[in-house]
């Protein structure tokens, strides 16, 4: 049985290299260097979640630290993506305001943008307000927010009210019907609905979704309103799209997840949409065309 699944891991490992970087600051780094060179963008976001311990919230504190400090120097246009429950508020409030005010400063010295990732429903309200509280601080801060969820045209409405930097995603958490669209349908038509407020309302924002056809109408939307905005992708999908999109001047970035926690994201992303495997499996034909 135990080694089933090595072997298990071992052929998940094979498929979700596609998309992870690798264990270490500098495989993503120079992931991040690749998509520089091809005139994209790069954000950077260690895996994990849920510390409970002082030890893992201190090295994803450091290894923030390191790749802040580490895009002037390896000459990559980057921003960080972080996770509430991985700087400490899995252990109280205080901690995670007080380690997220750490990575601001350094941030800031360093001009470096911060993306505050969405995690479940539990802790929307917890992320939100911590987006109030230091946006006000530094406006260099963005947050994701999940079509899938009801509560989130209130949510965008509420937070373009005080010009939130927004990245607009689909969600990965599987949620309670009470509270969540549940069929692909739904969520793509929310999607477009709350993606239509963003280009109308707001300015600057990130729209993070491989589906073609949403692509397409952000970019029939963005002629109509001209808005400061870019396309977001995770690494190694629709790598056969990105350079058009370059070419038509379109920000172009990709999300770059690295760490020893690729298990239970690669598997969270496979579940998110059946779609996500026919693409990954497009995607890493694609890679070896090239």
């Amino acid at each position: 049985m135990v080694l089933g699944k090595q072997l298990m891991e071992k052929f998940l490992f094979k498929i979700a290299k596609q998309w992870i970087a690798g264990n270490t600051v500098d495989d993503a780094l120079i992931s991040a260097k690749d998509a520089y060179k091809s005139g994209r963008h790069a954000i950077i976001n260690k895996l994990g979640e849920y510390h409970t311990s002082k030890k893992q919230i201190n090295t994803a504190m450091q290894e923030y630290q390191k790749i802040v400090n580490s895009f002037r120097k390896w000459k990559i246009r980057g921003a960080i993506s972080v996770k509430p429950t991985q700087i400490g508020l899995s252990i109280s409030q205080k901690e995670c305001y007080r380690n997220f005010e750490k990575i601001i400063q350094d941030a800031r010295d360093a001009h470096v943008f911060i993306w505050l990732d969405m995690e479940s429903s539990e802790h929307t309200d917890e992320a939100i307000e911590i987006y109030h509280s230091f946006f006000s601080k530094y406006e260099r801060i963005g947050i994701a927010l999940q079509a899938n969820l009801k509560r989130t045209e209130n949510d965008l409405n509420d937070l373009l009210g005080i010009g939130a930097k927004i990245r607009l995603v689909k969600g990965a958490y599987r949620e309670k019907a009470r509270i969540s669209f549940k069929t692909k349908k739904d969520v793509d038509d929310n999607f477009v609905k709350l993606m239509k407020i963003l280009f109308k309302k707001g300015n600057e924002f990130a729209i993070a979704s491989h589906d073609i056809k949403i692509i397409q109408k952000a970019q029939n939307l963005s002629i109509k309103y001209p808005r400061k905005f870019e396309f977001q992708f995770l690494k190694g999908l629709r790598d056969e799209i990105k350079p058009d999109l370059v070419k038509k001047k379109f920000v172009v970035s990709d999300y770059i997840p690295y760490g020893v926690n690729w298990l239970p994201y690669s598997i969270r992303r496979i579940k998110e949409r059946k779609r996500n495997i026919l693409l990954l499996g497009s995607s890493l034909i694609q890679s070896h065309r090239v």
